[in-house]
């Protein structure tokens, strides 16, 4: 992966949390790695725990960032998801996935968010 993919994937991680924060989520994980793969964020919403895509363009030439996420990530992100249950979940809490949607300027501003609860 390119430094300018790494940089504008990092920048959009941010702008998501930031979005999340102001929105009242509790970040509990940015970044969460197993065996199995990795989930950009988890968190909190009230009492759901949440584990969230982010998909960051800076261009829907190709189509926008959310319809880059195929079957087999869907798959991967659940996998992972049941992973960290068992690994670290204490309790039985509700679950959601979510995807934020992040398009960029070339100069990395935020232009579009879109946040899709329950996305799949």
């Amino acid at each position: 992966m390119s430094n300018q993919r790494q940089n504008l994937g990092r920048r959009g991680e941010d702008e998501a949390a930031s979005y999340l924060k102001k929105q009242g989520y509790i970040l509990l994980q940015r970044n969460y790695r197993c065996p199995l793969g990795e989930i950009d964020v988890i968190a909190k919403d009230s009492k759901t725990l949440v584990f969230i895509e982010v998909r960051t363009r800076s261009s829907d030439r190709f189509g926008t960032p959310q319809e880059s996420i195929t079957r087999k990530k869907m798959l991967k992100i659940h996998k992972v998801a049941q992973y960290y249950l068992k690994a670290v979940q204490k309790e039985e809490e509700p679950v959601r996935f979510d995807v934020l949607a992040l398009l960029l300027d070339v100069e990395n501003q935020l232009m579009q968010l879109e946040h899709i609860k329950g996305a799949f």
